[in-house]
């Protein structure tokens, strides 16, 4: 009974969230601070994370491939694959959910029980429209760039990786990553980003907005954004993968 208890709040906050906002530039203001703090922000973690992607996935595929009938550019294109279809887009969002999805609950959950989410209200102030939509936006907007960035980051750690161990040459590997492009495979990893930017930040705002009690009750609903928010990202993987992937 619990879970359709915070299934109908959750729908009830999102009819509230895309409601008309205000005025058109305080919300334009709002959403390109946001787009800096959940995304520019984030640029730094998911550079680092998808170039050692690559380097991890190059190196175990060329020390798994031993065999002397199965050619070396395969490790551009296992690298390639690895990289579009998984790892950029879902494992980025989990860290992302990590860094993202607490700043968001501890931020509106400080708001909630400082009592500043009330005098919004009091002011006449859809406060749920105010404070969530533009992250919403702002994280839908800009994560599918995140995730661009995030794949050619993880193919040139991969190459770096590759070269300077000498476990495949340049060309090989770049004639790997070219071999046999499939370009829905990048449209399929950039929507699957969309779902899970609009889950880290619609989640971690429900946990943040309901959040009741003081300094404790912040920190256990940044806990829960992050534990909920990670969960809904993996069961929509599985959801989005049957559903596009599959013929």
């Amino acid at each position: 009974m619990k879970l359709f208890f915070h299934l109908g709040r959750y729908t009830k906050l999102m009819g509230k969230v895309f409601s008309r906002p205000g005025k058109a530039s305080i919300f334009f203001k709002q959403i390109l601070k946001e787009i800096d703090s959940l995304g520019i922000n984030s640029l730094g973690i998911v550079i680092i994370i998808a170039f050692f992607m690559g380097v991890v996935i190059t190196l175990q595929t060329a020390y798994n491939i031993e065999n002397p009938f199965i050619p070396l550019y395969l490790i551009g294109l296992g690298t390639r694959d690895s990289m579009i279809l998984e790892f950029s887009s879902t494992i980025c969002g989990l860290i992302l959910a990590g860094k993202v999805g607490s700043s968001i609950a501890s931020e509106i959950g400080t708001m909630r029980v400082t009592e500043q989410i009330d005098a919004l209200e009091v002011m006449g102030i859809n406060s749920a429209n105010h404070l969530i939509l533009p992250k919403i936006i702002a994280a839908v907007f800009i994560n599918p760039f995140l995730t661009i960035i995030s794949i050619f980051i993880g193919i040139f750690g991969g190459w770096l990786a590759g070269v300077l161990s000498g476990a495949v040459s340049s060309e090989n590997y770049i004639y790997g990553v070219q071999y046999a492009f499939e370009p829905f495979y990048v449209t399929y990893s950039l929507i699957k980003t969309l779902f899970f930017a609009f889950i880290i930040t619609s989640v971690s705002s429900y946990e943040g907005f309901y959040c009741t009690g003081g300094a404790l009750e912040v920190g256990k609903a940044s806990t829960k954004a992050v534990v909920y928010s990670s969960l809904m990202i993996l069961l929509f993987n599985v959801i989005l993968t049957q559903l596009l992937l599959t013929h």
